[in-house]
């Protein structure tokens, strides 16, 4: 293994590393921290390093970690949402009528491997994702793009696994209706035909 082409693309993976440690900790200054703290372990730990997996998905494991200890060094700092935001039922409620019946049918989705390769997919879920209360963005990004089990998030999130599953509900469900709104119903909507 070329030790110096695996240290270039570590570097290569900076803006990647950013985009995800941004999104789930939702601060600037700590998301720079754990994409260095990353960065420096993964150079320091090329010796370590097997090959056995890509570099991507080693780095990225090593990202998750750095974003656990953001999360305890920060979490005296941090003051989480009241529950009243996470029990915002309001906009749930509305998509429900009073039998429980969806208000309107999910939009087409049409192929969404065809739609992931798009760019511009992505940076409509990203803001989707801002959208969401910190809480259920934070828990959504665990669980989806770092793909901790419910246990671990339960643990870094202080939250039971009922809460986890509840507060991933309604993520996915406020996911799907901001991307029905903003890219199968918009512009960036799939051509069908």
């Amino acid at each position: 293994m070329d030790q110096k082409n695996t240290a270039q693309e570590i570097a290569g993976l900076r803006t990647t590393l950013l985009r995800v440690a941004r999104l789930q900790l939702r601060n600037d200054t700590w998301a720079e921290d754990a994409v260095s703290e990353t960065m420096v372990a993964a150079i320091e730990g090329l010796a370590a390093f097997d090959g056995r997996s890509q570099v991507r998905t080693w780095v990225i494991g090593i990202l998750k970690h750095k974003i656990i200890d953001q999360f305890r060094r920060r979490s005296r700092e941090v003051s989480m949402e009241s529950q009243q935001e996470l029990a915002d039922g309001d906009a749930l409620e509305d998509l429900f009528d009073h039998s429980g019946h969806r208000v309107a049918a999910p939009l087409e989705w049409g192929d969404p491997e065809a739609n992931m390769s798009r760019g511009e997919f992505f940076a409509v879920l990203q803001a989707c994702i801002d959208q969401l209360p910190a809480p259920l963005g934070r828990i959504f990004l665990l669980r989806e793009w770092l793909e901790f089990d419910t246990s671990e998030i339960c643990k870094e999130m202080k939250v039971t696994s009922t809460n986890c599953f509840v507060m991933l509900y309604r993520a996915r469900l406020r996911l799907r209706e901001c991307l029905d709104l903003n890219w199968f119903a918009g512009e960036g909507a799939p051509h069908h035909g």
